[in-house]
């Protein structure tokens, strides 16, 4: 109930930010933490950094992302051999191709 209730304030907020193409300062800091990956902990080449950052400039890059995958889709602006950036397609795939 309580995110039925902020998803007009949220969308008003996500249109400001693009329509004065701006971000709140909050939305441009995150917090880096490190995860541990293999064997000695130690070793600073064992951990890699994860950027923890805002929910809802993380939703506004989804939506960003998901206008531009559709562009390219709709558009057919990607060359047929690309499979890194569309949608069911990836290196792996790429790699079967060849």
């Amino acid at each position: 109930m309580f995110g039925e209730t902020m998803i007009p304030y949220l969308a008003r907020l996500l249109d400001v930010t693009m329509i004065n193409d701006t971000l709140p300062g909050d939305w441009k800091r995150a917090t880096v933490i490190l995860i541990h990956k293999r064997s000695d902990r130690s070793l600073v080449s064992n951990y890699r950094p994860v950027s923890l950052t805002s929910a809802i400039c993380k939703q506004r890059e989804h939506v960003i992302a998901l206008f531009l995958r559709q562009m390219c889709d709709r558009n057919d602006w990607l060359y047929e051999g690309q499979h890194g950036f569309g949608l069911g397609y990836s290196c792996e795939s790429q790699v079967i191709a060849l």
